[in-house]
């Protein structure tokens, strides 16, 4: 296990996610508590790039359940209808939004996040076990940089789970 991450200084996004990813699956490897390394995902992800909220929602009991997260308090349950991360589940893609309250039914956990990116992260059998929620304070802080780099991240997680 990795102890230290290393994040280059740059605000080239592409290269702090070609630089972390390795790490992460350095971070992960052999551990097999899925919510510690969740937890440490998001650690990760939210030192590297400093966003305002990280975390998972993973599949349980017909609805998109808190899990391991970095930031402030969140909705814990979201429906597989509701919201970014409820349309991230039920299209099985990747969502940027860059103006949050321009999206229609989103669900504000908190009001300081601005801009959101959601990826679904899917198991071994091609279904979608959890998704990948990521937010910014800033607008329109996501592009498709962070969808590939973050969908680096969900690749990893996939042999996880």
């Amino acid at each position: 296990m990795a102890e230290n991450l290393f994040v280059p200084n740059t605000f080239d996004r592409k290269k702090i996610y070609d630089e972390l990813a390795p790490q992460i699956a350095a971070l992960v490897e052999g551990e097999t508590d899925l919510v510690a390394n969740l937890a440490n995902i998001a650690a990760a992800l939210k030192e590297a790039f400093g966003f305002f909220w990280v975390g998972f929602y993973v599949v349980k009991e017909n609805q998109l359940v808190l899990s391991a997260f970095q930031g402030s308090i969140a909705c814990t349950r979201i429906n597989f209808d509701q919201g970014v991360c409820g349309h991230c589940f039920t299209t099985q893609k990747t969502i940027i939004v860059p103006n949050v309250e321009e999206f229609p039914g989103h669900i504000a956990c908190s009001s300081a996040s601005k801009s959101e990116i959601v990826l679904p992260v899917f198991d071994k059998n091609g279904s979608v076990a959890m998704v990948l929620d990521v937010d910014s304070d800033a607008l329109d802080d996501f592009s498709e940089t962070d969808a590939q780099g973050l969908s680096k991240i969900a690749e990893i997680i996939t042999r996880l789970i």
